[in-house]
């Protein structure tokens, strides 16, 4: 229980460090769902999904309005949702992992995951996806719990975990194709100990529970089936000229992302490095190997027990890679394969584990080999501090990746007197979303940035086709979104009394009355 607690500390120090400033600004996706939470606390229509920017399933919403409720709305209450489902998923790692194997694989397991870069960076910016390791290793845990001391209370937080699932991102889909690979062999145990009706008994309870729980969003979708593909058909694998090809190209880099080369998107990743550090990603594979091993027993042996654990992690770790996979947009994509973060570092924590037993046992000095243990996890930790914390959050690039300047012109914003007439150019591309009417996704930053002091936004947003409607009547500053020489030399010709204006590295023209 001590090392527990020790590795929740580090996985809450990981999350939570400067959480307010790390990552800078505020991505224009995890702003609209700041803006749409307000909406929905504003209107009380908490909705199942929503349909802007490509579709987003609704759970993340709700937990990002409650935390408004709780803390106010700010960038840091987005943020730390994701900060705390974050750290419940490294407590929830180890649960899941001591389940499957023991104590020493859950401890090195969880801990992998809390000094991880893939997933801290994921638990400090508010995209919804990180929700889908935190229900799928609460839900698998329930599971394997349930079918060991074979209490329906278990099977029924399982079901309803999983369920939820349905309500946090697309690619939780795939985790339906884990189930059948988990049950069958759990039902050849059973039958063979002649307890079928039992086994029916668990799994539909858990199927119900499912069920009942994801109901809501699946009538939802085939009310609205245009709704339930979204985004996933336009970066798909068959919407290419040869989707074998494609399929092909995809498999193999998503499949070296863990040792060789990783998303190259600043956002995600510190770009093309490993999505594991490069120790972890060496006993990664040892686990695979072990749990490909322990497989082979099992069919040789024809022992159903042997094949449950590999047989899940394995499918696990492939259903999950799969909404990576199948698509050919910025390949390999650690967004899109986040579910796959557990059962990497399970197998992590298994390969660790065996590599202590090997060197345990041709040791003599144990003392020095616990000290050598301890000094390579304190180096792991102290490399994934300097990765992110360092290396990637000091780097200006980093900054461009979450539109830092977005954000700082929200808060020049809000730093203007009321008196003040205010508008912003809204000059930079994205999906236009309806509030406010239709402009492009950047937009969503200082509109959130502003509502979170004032409520509702006090500026006017146009797009550049709409300099006409500036009307001037009082002092007036007009903010582009990006400098433009263009938009400059326009306002110097409808209002020459104007000038251009730095103001906190932000480009505006400015005209006094």
């Amino acid at each position: 229980m001590f090392l527990l607690l020790i590795i929740l500390g580090v996985a809450a120090f990981f999350r939570l460090w400067q959480l307010n400033t790390i990552p800078p600004g505020l991505y224009p996706d995890v702003a609209i769902n700041g803006n749409d939470a307000l909406d929905s606390i504003k209107t009380g229509d908490f909705k199942l999904f929503y349909a802007e920017n490509n579709g987003r399933e609704g759970l993340m919403m709700w937990l990002i309005a409650f935390s408004f409720s709780i803390f106010g709305a700010s960038v840091w209450s987005i943020k730390i949702v994701a900060a705390i489902i974050g750290i419940a998923t490294v407590l929830g790692l180890y649960l899941l992992t001591k389940e499957l194997f023991n104590k020493n694989v859950a401890l090195l397991s969880s801990f992998f995951l809390a000094v991880s870069f893939w997933h801290n960076d994921f638990s400090r910016f508010g995209f919804r996806a990180i929700l889908v390791p935190f229900v799928l290793v609460f839900s698998f845990y329930f599971l394997f719990k349930g079918f060991r001391l074979q209490k329906i209370r278990d099977f029924i937080f399982s079901g309803i975990f999983f369920g939820l699932g349905f309500y946090t991102y697309t690619s939780f889909r795939m985790a339906a194709l884990i189930l059948p690979l988990v049950l069958i062999p759990y039902w050849l145990i059973y039958r063979k100990q002649n307890l079928q009706k039992k086994f029916l008994l668990f799994v539909s309870c858990f199927l119900f529970f499912v069920f009942i729980v994801a109901l809501p969003i699946g009538l939802y979708f085939l009310q609205h089936p245009q709704d339930f593909m979204s985004r996933m058909t336009g970066v798909s694998i068959f919407s290419q000229a040869n989707p074998l090809l494609a399929f092909g190209k995809s498999l193999i880099v998503h499949l070296g992302m863990f040792n060789f080369y990783g998303d190259a998107n600043w956002r995600h990743n510190f770009p093309g490095s490993p999505q594991l550090i490069w120790p972890v990603g060496i006993l990664f594979l040892i686990g695979i190997a072990l749990a490909i091993k322990r497989l082979g027993q099992g069919f040789k042996n024809k022992d159903h027990s042997l094949l449950i654990t590999p047989v899940f992690l394995l499918s696990w770790l492939s259903a999950m890679l799969l909404p990576g996979i199948l698509t050919i947009e910025g390949v390999p994509h650690a967004l899109r394969t986040i579910g796959a973060i557990p059962p990497a570092y399970i197998f992590a924590g298994l390969g660790g584990w065996k590599v202590f037993q090997l060197l345990s046992q041709n040791t003599k000095n144990k003392r020095m080999l616990i000290f050598a243990c301890f000094f390579f996890l304190f180096a792991i930790g102290l490399a994934g501090f300097n990765q992110y914390f360092v290396k990637w959050a000091q780097n200006p690039n980093t900054e461009g990746a979450f539109t830092k300047n977005f954000a700082e012109i929200g808060y020049y914003l809000n730093s203007l007197p009321k008196n003040i007439q205010k508008y912003v150019i809204v000059n930079e591309g994205g999906v236009p979303v309806p509030f406010p009417n239709g402009l492009p996704m950047p937009a969503q930053t200082p509109i959130f940035i502003e509502r979170a002091k004032f409520g509702e936004p006090r500026s006017i947003y146009l797009l550049p086709g709409d300099l006409n409607k500036i009307n001037p009547a009082k002092e007036t500053i007009i903010v582009p979104m990006k400098p433009d020489d263009k938009i400059f030399n326009e306002l110097k010709l409808k209002f020459p009394q104007g000038k251009i204006i730095k103001q906190n590295d932000i480009l505006i023209y400015g005209i006094k009355q």
